[in-house]
């Protein structure tokens, strides 16, 4: 006889399995050695011992339902009671009684989870629900229907919920969708009367807008005109058709006024258009200087014209940056060649960029005084133009201090 922890082998080969209520055979191997019979029977074992730990794996991760689970453990007991196999069967038993408050621990776990997907659905739809309502008691007439579709969209999509609970919510929002609809069409019914009247307001601001189109009480009208536009504002919009008309009207009469009073500020601004006439004439005299042929007779002609230029005054804003860019066009044009000299001879190059440096900053003290002067009479407009003046010659006196540097 051959023995085990767990079983023996007779003589005649009959294989038995040591269990808690005695020994009960589990099979005959007589083909082989004893130590073969026990190893098949051993075998047995493992694979069934196997299988429970494959199932603990299932049932750990969850993978099963616990109806799938609780059916797969009733199958592997039944193996492991009448197993012909040579192990610690008990054991088994022992871990597939273990497995049973875990699928228990899941069945509640999946009921909860199941309430709690139903909450949310629930709350979801409540959600809807609520945001339906809002729209019905709201006044979003352009954005309203739309959303409302979109809402019906997305009730559809949620899961179903308790019968009773999921009829009491979709009487509250058809509900809600009924009263917006009705809602809605009361409104543009109601704007369309109220358009009737914005129409009767309108012709009449329109007519008094074209009897000031004429005025020339420029201030007084003005004001009037802008009191117009915010009472034709105020009125509302009447049906489009006639909307546009009476703007027409009304805009037409507005752009006559408006126009005539910029003519008339226009002739004010008379005296800035002849300095610019003047500047362009200093101009025509500035770049008959190029190319120089002559740097220090260039050089005191344009001193001479940018002193011109300065007392010419303003010009239009438009014609600023035109004018002012000619100029110093010449200008760089008599610095470049200054330079090339300034390179090409020696002594004379120190004094003639100390020079040019006095002569500078000589013209940079007269602008600031005049900077000064205009900001204390709170002339901003001249301000302006001088700081734009000043900053270039300032621009000028730091390319020239540098000059006068490298002959240090």
């Amino acid at each position: 006889m051959t023995s085990h922890q767990w079983g023996r082998v007779d003589d005649d080969g009959t294989v038995y399995v040591k269990t808690a209520e005695g020994e009960r055979p589990v099979g005959q191997y007589s083909e082989g050695s004893p130590e073969e019979a026990l190893r098949f029977f051993t075998e047995r074992y493992d694979a069934l011992a196997f299988e429970v730990e494959l199932l603990e794996k299932r049932i750990g991760t969850g993978v099963m339902s616990p109806e799938e689970a609780a059916e797969s453990v009733t199958t592997v007991r039944a193996q492991v009671t009448d197993a012909h196999a040579v192990g610690d069967l008990a054991a088994l038993e022992t871990r597939l009684a273990a497995l049973e408050p875990l699928i228990a621990q899941q069945r509640e776990a999946r009921k909860v989870e199941r309430a709690q997907r139903s909450a949310e659905a629930k709350a979801a739809k409540e959600k809807v629900v609520a945001e339906a309502e809002a729209l019905s008691a709201g006044n979003d007439w352009r954005n309203g229907a739309n959303r409302l579709r979109d809402l019906l969209e997305e009730w559809k999509a949620i899961p179903r919920i308790d019968r009773p609970s999921d009829d009491a919510l979709w009487r509250r929002f058809s509900t809600a969708r009924t009263t917006y609809t009705r809602r809605r069409k009361a409104h543009f019914a109601e704007l369309n009367e109220r358009r009737e009247g914005a129409k009767v307001v309108k012709e009449r601001l329109a007519a008094e807008a074209e009897a000031l189109a004429t005025s020339t009480d420029w201030g007084p009208t003005a004001g009037r005109y802008r009191d117009l536009m915010r009472d034709w504002k105020a009125a509302g919009p009447a049906p489009k058709d006639v909307d546009d008309a009476l703007w027409k009207r009304f805009r037409g009469a507005q752009d006559q006024f408006f126009g005539a009073r910029d003519a008339a500020n226009a002739a004010l601004d008379a005296e800035f258009a002849d300095n610019a006439v003047v500047k362009e004439q200093i101009l025509v005299e500035a770049e008959a200087l190029l190319p120089v042929t002559d740097l220090e007779a260039a050089k005191r002609a344009f001193r001479d014209l940018a002193d011109r230029w300065d007392e010419a005054g303003k010009v239009p804003r438009a014609r600023i940056k035109e004018l002012e860019g000619r100029m110093r066009k010449v200008e760089q044009a008599i610095r470049d060649l200054e330079q090339e000299q300034w390179q090409r001879t020696d002594p004379e190059k120190s004094a003639r960029a100390d020079d040019m440096v006095a002569k500078l900053q000589a013209a940079i003290d007269k602008v600031e005084a005049d900077l000064e002067k205009a900001r204390a009479a709170g002339n901003a407009k001249k301000v302006a133009d001088l700081e734009e003046n000043l900053a270039s010659r300032q621009q000028f006196l730091e390319m020239a201090k540098r000059a006068s540097a490298d002959f240090s």
